[in-house]
């Protein structure tokens, strides 16, 4: 299926495309050998995508009449420039449907969101094994920022620095 046949659609996920979302996530997690730390359940994607406060917006890309991959991304702020911006925490096009141009088309509807909203930057991160994604970016013009290195906390590490701040917010008043 893969090559330049077919057109590519680029649409707002809807809640009914949950099930599709996991099975996509589920897809994205074995490419990285990450399926190990996927938990993501249909109620959290749902109230996290679709609930009262959305957390992050999908797009997905439809190559063909089939589902080909999506996009999934939230705001962030500069302090520097004092706009926003958005973070693409994921990007993924289903082999089938790799070289059609369904990752730039993706990834242009992406920017295409942040610089209607007035945003400022567009940020991602890929996996340093992961030419394949580091050739896309580099061809689309992407700058690497190898200054900077990605941290995180999760988990258990996570909630032991989450317990040492409660102490030092502002409780509300009761």
């Amino acid at each position: 299926m893969g090559g330049t046949e077919g057109t590519i659609a680029i649409r707002d996920a809807a809640p009914a495309d949950v099930p599709l979302l996991l099975e996509l996530f589920g897809e994205l997690a074995d490419y990285e050998h990450l399926r190990d730390e996927l938990r993501a359940t249909p109620e959290q994607l749902e109230r996290a995508l679709f609930g009262e406060r959305p957390l992050a917006e999908t797009l997905i890309a439809e190559h063909a009449g089939e589902s080909a991959g999506y996009a999934l991304f939230f705001p962030t702020f500069s302090s520097f420039l004092a706009r926003e911006g958005s973070w693409l925490e994921d990007l993924f096009v289903r082999p089938a449907h790799r070289g059609a141009g369904v990752g730039r088309a993706l990834l242009a509807a992406v920017a295409a969101r942040v610089h209607e909203r007035g945003g400022a930057r567009l940020g991602w991160a890929a996996l340093d094994w992961n030419e394949p994604a580091l050739g896309f970016y580099a061809r689309l013009g992407a700058s690497a920022t190898p200054e900077w290195i990605s941290h995180r906390l999760q988990g258990r590490e996570l909630a032991e620095l989450a317990q040492q701040g409660s102490a030092l917010l502002p409780q509300p008043d009761r």
